[in-house]
């Protein structure tokens, strides 16, 4: 962190993790204790979780690929935005890059799952 609070951090400064969507490069990970964490995650398929403690706000980088909020499925281009607040069952499917903005910050273990999801 910078003198004043402030933080510069290049992607490449950072190495992606597995996932439960697929790769995650935690940019801004919760461990840092700001306000929100950033993510820029690779999604190929992920399994349909949901947040108890954590909104999310996905910004479509690249690719193409479909997101299903509880029953409701919405196609994916570069350019989406998706506000997607805690309590929503959600997944995404196809190939597709986004920023995945957690406010507050996504804490390890509040990824939940119902069965037959």
């Amino acid at each position: 962190m910078g003198g004043k609070g402030y933080l510069v951090r290049h992607i490449d400064e950072v190495e992606p993790v597995p996932c439960y969507c697929g790769a995650s490069t935690r940019v801004l990970p919760s461990s840092l204790g700001l306000a929100a964490n950033l993510h820029v995650t690779h999604i190929t398929d992920s399994r349909k979780h949901y947040h108890q403690g954590c909104d999310e706000i996905y910004y479509i980088l690249e690719g193409k690929g479909t997101i299903e909020l509880e029953d409701e499925q919405f196609p994916l281009r570069p350019g989406t935005v998706i506000y997607i607040p805690a309590g929503v069952r959600h997944r995404g499917y196809g190939d597709f890059r986004t920023i995945v903005v957690g406010v507050p910050p996504l804490e390890h273990g509040d990824e939940f799952f119902r069965p037959g999801d």
